[in-house]
């Protein structure tokens, strides 16, 4: 397994990656299916084993189908990556299909990974397909045009291509699926030529629209709980009620009693009760006894894990990710130090598609269907589960009713238990194994638990001359094959970015990092860690830049002078949002900027507070994440983060009772509701920088442009999460 994965940071600088020539260097080759008519550009067609064969084809009808690189869970990717190739390829976005591909390291691998290993996440999808999707399209392109040539008897030269037709200045034309078998046949070039930006007809269009819009709003768009195979059966797995806990036995009696149950079994992770339908195998789980071996539990409360987190921030012994001068020398020879704690909760990702898979051996294969947001190490595990080879395993890629980090494990969690339930009843029958929204809740893979301190020191003149900051929360690396190169000196990557890497010109600073070992499961959570790092840095620096006397957005900007980027954003949010006039009656405004994954948004909200009840009615976002592939895609990507950050910082939190999670469902953990979303203002900067993601980077800010509104209103700051913790009815 180690093998197989990336040897590179996952999040590594898109921008150099993309200019190094790294995509370029790729040969485009090209993999043929002449008896079905159908045209294949590929690159590294010398590795093409499985059922993919190249980046697109186009069929006898005339579709054109792609096949991304990237899994679609509501981000829009599937939708990006068809751009690309439809640009180039001069086709009518009505002829483009997608799906997803798999089982090719060398074709789909995640370029901004090293391109060893196929996976989605990180806001990379966009960066890694930008040009070999082009090159895939130009190719496919110079290939329809090579074969109309020869089949007119004419020269390529004055041959066009535009919406999905092939036209001769002369009059003669033809569609793609016409000329599909001969351009089947022709050379693939061995150099394409790319479109200028400014002969761009679809990518940075405002008005594409999604080629999921119809199936998802019709309610026709497939996922993996939609899959239906003939005598399907379903099951649920009784997992243990604490962490680490394992089977010491069962009795499955009263379980087979329920009608409709038909095999209880254990695997790995608990004991699976199989049943004809959902609900009896629902019902079968409740009948079941299982014993458990707890010996190796977890057992700590969210109170004393609380107290373990706030003794490490005095502790010595911390790891250091980054250190600047004297930061300690610094504020002790400041004319003013201002100190604050923040408080972040475990968090649940709470997708709307709970965790499924559907797993089968059929006509000498594996068959799993699934999000497949990691294929290649999926795959694997699917194998090493069912006793086959890699090869032997066949993946359907799923569409996905949203992930945010949570189909990325590295142990495969819900894949694994269909494939070891169906194994372990002997394969008789196709196996549907859900998770409820109770198993999801209660399960683990959280956003870990933070507990962050700040301590900064101001001049006579209200410049920042040192800072310090000291994070504790659970490395999400430790333990996962990531670790060798994401953890370095004792400092996991994903633990400190939005924080080592802070763009405010201090002279003297230091970061360093506590990571006690804990028994609660944790993943990468939408944004990972800048959803902490983003609140605790925004955050404090309002809190200087009131302690300084000045003006927030001016502190700010003071600062920035060597990253135009982010001052960019900030000037335009601020702008558009009014900054520096009366907000209406009863209102307040905050701001805040981040960077992750390469993209700089930042984001004023409004904000109203009335009993208590924190109200945020505004919220003027600004964005800039290179190349603007999909517009409207961004946009939705920035108010879809929006919501999401917000319902977590107003209300979301997981806690635990003697290491018992409390939350079952969104009784206990609620989300923001509709009547609770802010009107939304996205600008996009216009920008030719290679692009960048945008799944993620709208959630960090708006945590702190609230909490810096709220405080604006109230004299109130919000160091403790989520907002609901707080007593604001007083303020």
């Amino acid at each position: 397994m180690l093998a197989t994965l990336p040897r590179t940071p996952l999040r590594p600088s898109r921008r150099g990656f993309l200019k190094s020539g790294a995509l370029a260097a790729v040969g485009l080759t090209l993999g043929i299916h002449v008896p079905t008519g159908r045209l294949t550009s590929a690159l590294a067609a010398e590795a093409l084993p499985g059922p993919f064969h190249g980046y697109l084809t186009i069929g006898l009808d005339g579709t054109v189908t792609v096949r991304a690189a990237h899994m679609d869970m509501g981000q829009g990717i599937y939708t990006g990556t068809a751009t690309l190739v439809a640009e180039e390829l001069d086709a009518d976005w009505a002829q483009m299909r997608v799906e997803g591909g798999w089982g090719n390291p060398k074709l789909f691998g995640n370029l901004a990974w090293g391109g060893e290993i196929q996976g989605t996440g990180g806001s990379t999808g966009t960066a890694s397909s930008f040009l070999r999707y082009r090159q895939a399209g130009a190719a496919a392109r110079a290939m329809l045009i090579e074969a109309a040539a020869r089949t007119w008897g004419v020269p390529t030269d004055g041959i066009t291509v535009e919406s999905g037709v092939v036209r001769h200045p002369h009059g003669k034309q033809a569609s793609f699926a016409e000329l599909a078998p001969k351009a089947a046949l022709m050379p693939v070039p061995a150099e394409v030529r790319l479109k200028d930006p400014s002969q761009w007809r679809y990518i940075g269009n405002p008005d594409l629209r999604r080629l999921d819009s119809v199936a998802k709003t019709s309610g026709t768009q497939a996922f993996t709980i939609d899959v239906r195979l003939p005598g399907m059966l379903t099951a649920v797995v009784a997992h243990p009620p604490r962490f680490g806990a394992t089977v010491a036995g069962f009795d499955a009696t009263a379980a087979h009693a329920v009608k409709g149950v038909v095999d209880v079994v254990q695997i790995p992770t608990g004991v699976a009760v199989v049943a004809e339908t959902t609900w009896a195998a629902l019902k079968g789980r409740e009948a079941l006894a299982v014993t458990w071996d707890e010996h190796a539990a977890e057992t700590r409360g969210t109170a004393e894990l609380t107290e373990l987190y706030r003794s490490l921030l005095d502790a010595d012994g911390a790891a250091v990710a980054r250190a600047e001068g004297d930061a300690a020398a610094a504020i002790a020879g400041a004319a003013k130090v201002v100190t604050a704690d923040y408080e972040f909760p475990y968090l649940a990702h709470a997708a709307l598609e709970p965790l499924d898979a559907v797993a089968r051996r059929h006509l000498g294969k594996i068959e799993v269907w699934g999000g497949h947001q990691m294929p290649d190490l999926y795959q694997y595990l699917a194998a090493q589960t069912a006793g086959v080879e890699p090869k032997d395993v066949v993946l359907h890629v799923m569409m996905t009713g949203g992930g945010f980090g949570r189909r990325a494990v590295t142990d495969g969690d819900v894949i694994v238990e269909a494939v070891a339930t169906a194994r372990a009843i002997g394969w008789k029958a196709p196996v549907k194994l859900l998770w409820t929204r109770e198993d999801d809740m209660k399960g683990g893979r959280y956003r870990p638990m933070y507990l962050h301190r700040l301590e900064a020191g101001l001049d006579a003149e209200g410049r920042i001359v040192g800072w310090r900051h000291r994070i504790v929360g659970q490395s999400i690396l430790r333990g996962t094959p990531f670790e060798g190169f994401l953890v370095q000196n004792g400092v996991d990557a994903t633990s400190v970015e939005g924080a080592s890497n802070l763009p405010y010109a201090i002279p003297d600073l230091v970061v360093d990092l506590h990571s006690p070992d804990v028994g609660v499961p944790v993943l990468w959570w939408r944004a990972v860690g800048s959803t902490h790092t983003a609140y605790a840095t925004e955050a404090f620096i309002d809190e200087l830049a009131e302690a300084a006397g000045q003006d927030p957005l001016a502190f700010r900007l003071a600062m920035l002078e060597g990253h135009p980027r982010h001052r960019a954003v900030l000037e335009l949010a601020a702008e558009r949002a009014g900054w520096g006039t009366p907000p209406p009656e009863g209102r307040a405004r905050g701001i805040a900027v981040a960077e992750s994954f390469g993209s700089y948004v930042a984001q004023v909200a409004e904000v109203s507070v009335e009993g208590g009840t924190v109200r945020v009615h505004r919220v003027v976002c600004a964005v800039d994440c290179g190349v603007a592939v999909n517009p409207d895609v961004i946009k939705a990507q920035m108010e879809g983060g929006i919501g999401f950050g917000l319902g977590a910082i107003l209300k979301g939190q997981i806690t635990l009772d003697a290491g018992r999670v409390e939350q079952g469902n969104f009784d206990g953990y609620p989300v923001l509701t509709i009547d609770e979303m802010p009107a939304v203002e996205v600008h996009i900067v216009a920008s030719m920088e290679p692009p960048t993601g945008v799944g993620e980077p709208g959630v960090p800010p708006i945590g702190p442009a609230v909490a810096n509104a709220v405080a604006a209103a109230t004299g109130k700051r919000i160091r403790v999460l989520p907002f609901s913790r707080n007593d604001l009815a007083s303020a």
